[in-house]
Formats: C-alpha cells, sequence, structure tokens
C-alpha cells in the first residue's frame, strides 16, 4: 500500500516494568525470582509487558501504511529535535504524553492507550486499533485538537522550565526550603517543604493530594468540610500554586501559602538555599534547574499550548 504522507510519524514509547527489572537484574530469570522472593506475582509484569509490545505493533504496523516511522524512548526526549510537521505519537500511560508535550512547539499529540483495562488514559483517547484512523483524519484536518495551559519557569540566568501537569520548587531532600514567595503586592519570607504550582491539567495530580489533604484537617478540626476538588479546566489561562507544609517563625510567615497566577501575573520565588534547591517539572527530578542562593524564578502562563488530538 502506497503511503499516504511524507510528514514523519513519531511514536514515542516507554519501557515497561518489565524492561526495567531486567536492565536492573541483566535476566529475565533473576528479575523473577527477585519479584517472587518479596511474594509478589510476577506474572503481571509479563502480561503489562506483552500487552504493550503487541500494542506497539499493532500502532507501528498502522502507521506505516501512512508514512515514515520512528521510534523515540522517553529518555530521549530532551535531546530530540522534533520537526514542525512532525507527527507525534504516544502509546501511554497518561505521564508519557504530559512529558512528551513539553518537548513539542505546535505539534499535537495523537495519544494511544495500550491497555484500556489496565489504564485509565484521560490522555489517550484512541486505541492501537484506530490509531491509523486518527491519523488519517489529523493529516486531513478532520479532528478536533484539545489545547493545554502550560505553566513556565524562568531563572534570572536566562534558563527555563515547562510543565503540561506541575512545577516543584524546593529541596532535593528531606530538609526545609528557605526563599522568598512574591506575588503582586504581597512577599513573604517561608520556610516550608516546597511549593507546588499545578496546571489545569495537573489540578487532579500532586495538589488534588494537597487539597483533598487540607480538607480533611478542616473536617477533623473545625467540624467543616470544603469539597475536595482542586480540578479546573485544561484550557484555562491559570495556575494555581500551594505551599507544602509552611513552617511559622520569627523569620518565616505562612499567609501567602495558596493562590492563582493569571494572566500576565507571575509569581517570583527567590532562592534562599546554598544548596540542593531544585525546580522540577511533571514529577521527574531529573528534568531540572538549580535553584540555589541568588537564583529568582519568575512562574507563570507559558506561551505556548499544548496540544492533544481528540
Amino acid at each position: 500500500m502506497a503511503q499516504i504522507t511524507e510528514r514523519r510519524l513519531v511514536i514515542v514509547v516507554r519501557p515497561t516494568r518489565l524492561d526495567e527489572l531486567v536492565a536492573r537484574f541483566n535476566t529475565i530469570g533473576q528479575a523473577r525470582f527477585y519479584v517472587e522472593s518479596l511474594g509478589a506475582d510476577f506474572s503481571d509484569y509479563v502480561a503489562e509487558h506483552e500487552h504493550y509490545r503487541n500494542a506497539l505493533q499493532l500502532t507501528d504496523d498502522a502507521l506505516r501504511e501512512i508514512g515514515r516511522v520512528h521510534r523515540l524512548q522517553r529518555a530521549h526526549l530532551p535531546s530530540y529535535l522534533f520537526g514542525p510537521t512532525d507527527i507525534v505519537v504516544v502509546l501511554g500511560q497518561d505521564g508519557l504524553v504530559a512529558n512528551t508535550l513539553k518537548y513539542l512547539n505546535g505539534q499535537a499529540i495523537v495519544g494511544v492507550n495500550p491497555d484500556p483495562a489496565r489504564w485509565d488514559g484521560v490522555l489517550l483517547p484512541f486505541t492501537p486499533k484506530d490509531v491509523g484512523a486518527a491519523v488519517r483524519d489529523h493529516l486531513a484536518e478532520r479532528r478536533p485538537i484539545s489545547e493545554i495551559v502550560m505553566a513556565r519557569a524562568a531563572l534570572n540566568d536566562g534558563q527555563e522550565l515547562f510543565a503540561v501537569n506541575d512545577l516543584f520548587v524546593g529541596p532535593r531532600s528531606h530538609v526545609s526550603a528557605r526563599y522568598v514567595l512574591a506575588l503582586g503586592q504581597r512577599e513573604e519570607r517561608q520556610s516550608s517543604s516546597g511549593v507546588i504550582v499545578s496546571t489545569g491539567l495537573g489540578s487532579t495530580g500532586w495538589m488534588q493530594s494537597i487539597y483533598a489533604g487540607w480538607a480533611g484537617m478542616n473536617a477533623a478540626l473545625l467540624g467543616t468540610k470544603p469539597p475536595a476538588d482542586s480540578r479546573f479546566a485544561w484550557d484555562s489561562a491559570e495556575l494555581r500554586f500551594c505551599v507544602r507544609e509552611p513552617f511559622p517563625s520569627r523569620s518565616s510567615q505562612t499567609e501567602l501559602v495558596f493562590g492563582r497566577v493569571t494572566g500576565a501575573e507571575t509569581l517570583c520565588i527567590t532562592s534562599l538555599m546554598p544548596e540542593n534547591g531544585t525546580i522540577f517539572s511533571d514529577g521527574i527530578e531529573a528534568d531540572c534547574l538549580g535553584f540555589n542562593s541568588g537564583a529568582i524564578a519568575t512562574i507563570g502562563v507559558a506561551n505556548r499550548r499544548g496540544l492533544i488530538v481528540v
């Protein structure tokens, strides 16, 4: 069958849990021994691996009927140069879609759920059986595209980091972060375990767990229970931040611990940490900026948007 496009089709893939175990223990046999010696079910690792590999083969076969296919491992995303006309297909989970979006600029993602019985796939509307039709529709501009607002952290040395779900600003280890936090005319010197800044897409993730804990404490201590739901729209041009475990003292305040960052407004955080300060995005600690004394982070709504084919 003749291919219908000259545009490159990039399939973003990830290692399975079994792949990671074999990388650690060298062989499947040694991996099996390790897992079963702990009383766990090794067959679940094998089943997940086989589902993913079968899904990858089905996806690859479908896309090779459309155009040139290139497979890209998740680990290579930070250094990969996507072309402006690339069609990007992500073979999930949801976190892989979020991680991929950070490295795109105008290219839309076709999210594929390799195992719907295992993964919810909020960002994965397609299966390997219908990915071919979805990509053809996308090429013909017959599919709608959802827009996702992203966050951007820019340092005063010119470095920047984008986030699809959230940014973490704080210490690398379990020690207190010290910094000055400013929003508009308000400013506080704080000591905490870090600051979470969430997008609408990320509002059901890390931010939701913080919100749920706050709601539970209100119910237990005050007898009131606010709605334990932090969600806001993916395309809402705002961010929300929350300070984790703020500590009140003579030199640190705890009033500016939650808020919204909208429009052209920015959240400014100045590091007071001599070492081990970090900013990372979307739960991936290796995808980070150093944030030590002298560093100033300006955090706001990013100018670019993530695009997902639906």
